[in-house]
């Protein structure tokens, strides 16, 4: 077998097969096996027939095409490793010449692995950011906590900030109500922020048993596209106002909280937990901004088939969140004011940004030698089972071959960027 590489970008690849007599030899006498097997004929039984005998009965055309389909089955995968290129799916095929018995031509066309060209990892210009838990943060956190044992008391008087509200409203834009903009006693902590400006702020006064109206306009920078900057009318109905009594912040707040005696200790364990949070934090955004540096660094060639992958994976993920909501996943875009056109432009550049991240991370882990050990993977798989034991769907997910396969490589990918923090953390 001779094969001979064309580049036709630098993610694909077209591969030239030529097979002579001695390499179609052994393929006709399997072909011939093959078919003798479904060969019925007079004085035997079927799949008994002799190679000799069955021979004269197999038509030219049928040995001929079974020859071409094992020749590209057995041949193809072995052509591209002989050429050093890996395909990211099964190559398409093109049989251009065949000679029965003396030789063979075909091409394999194909995505491919890419070759990345991996910028210098181990010096990025990324600087960690450094963890502060201030004082007001740590009170923001008591003043939770202080609401979250308050007293409710019904009062008649106006509503003040401060106060919860139970309200019925409805919003409108152009005089129809607009998605996810109403609600049937719905209850509302005045000065919260829960809802968009001048909305609190215009229940405020207002006494169980008033209607009115607020004009109010969105923000312009509102999350859902057809709303931003809109203006709209709600229509607001007050049902009953709670004046709330917030626990005092001592030590008796303190030990409802946990295990703790003195609101000295409590400030303590919240301080060390926000710290943990933010230095979560802190790590996930350092990691993704050395690889997104890393990206930058390097040339990453990005094969059209990981994007599209990537893509319908993003694409499954809007889907079963509209489903959720009993939406179509166009019904769903339409609500956040976006398009499919419009979704697809943005989800490519998101999609590209990730597969060029995971082809450096992939990289980087092959020139450390960075993997992952079979105990590793039972380890995860162990934890995982755990948190789906209430899930038999999942559970019966972790036994599916490719599904470990992926966990081993996620677990690469994380033990990966353990590894660019700390050599650029020095």
């Amino acid at each position: 077998m001779k094969t001979k590489s064309k580049k036709l970008s630098d993610s694909r690849v077209e591969i030239t097969v030529t097979l002579d007599s001695k390499d179609l030899k052994p393929l006709k006498e399997k072909a011939l096996e093959k078919l003798a097997k479904e060969l019925q004929v007079g004085g035997f039984r079927k799949g008994k027939v002799p190679v000799d005998v069955a021979k004269k009965f197999i038509p030219e055309n049928d040995l001929n095409a079974e020859v071409v389909d094992s020749a590209v089955r057995t041949t193809v995968i072995g052509a591209f490793q002989e050429v050093e290129k890996s395909p990211l799916v099964m190559p398409s095929v093109n049989v251009t010449k065949y000679v029965p018995d003396e030789m063979m031509e075909y091409t394999a066309t194909a995505d491919i692995i890419p070759e990345v060209v991996l910028g210098d990892y181990k010096k990025l210009s990324v600087k960690k950011d450094a963890v502060k838990v201030t004082a007001k943060d740590v009170d923001n956190v008591l003043d939770n906590l202080s609401g979250s044992f308050a007293e409710k008391k019904v009062t008649k008087r106006p509503a003040k900030l401060g106060d919860e509200v139970i309200i019925d409203f409805v919003g409108k834009k152009g005089g129809e109500p607009f998605a996810g903009g109403s609600a049937k006693d719905f209850p509302l902590t005045l000065g919260s922020g829960a809802f968009i400006p001048g909305f609190e702020d215009g229940v405020v006064g207002h006494e169980p048993g008033d209607k009115f109206d607020l004009k109010l306009t969105f923000p312009k920078d509102y999350g859902i596209k057809d709303l931003a900057g809109a203006k709209v009318v709600f229509e607001v109905l007050v049902k009953q106002i709670n004046e709330i009594t917030k626990a005092p912040i001592d030590d008796e707040l303190a030990k409802k909280c946990g295990p703790f005696e003195t609101l000295a200790d409590l400030k303590k364990d919240i301080k060390a937990n926000l710290t943990t949070q933010g230095e979560h934090q802190v790590s996930e955004k350092f990691k993704n901004e050395l690889v997104e540096a890393l990206v930058a660094k390097s040339k990453v060639p990005v094969p059209e088939i990981l994007i599209d992958d990537q893509m319908r994976a993003m694409r499954g993920d809007i889907t079963r969140n509209a489903e959720s909501q009993k939406m179509t996943f166009e019904e769903y875009l339409e609500r956040a004011g976006e398009t499919v056109e419009s979704w697809e432009k943005q989800a490519r550049e998101v999609a590209e940004k990730r597969v060029k991240g995971s082809l450096v991370l992939q990289n980087v882990a092959i020139a450390e030698k960075i993997t992952a050990s079979d105990d590793e993977v039972s380890a995860k798989i162990a934890e995982l089972r755990d948190v789906y034991k209430k899930s038999p769907e999942a559970l019966k997910s972790l036994k599916d071959p490719n599904v470990k396969a992926d966990i081993k490589n996620r677990l690469i990918i994380e033990k990966t960027l353990d590894y660019l923090a700390k050599v650029n953390s020095k």
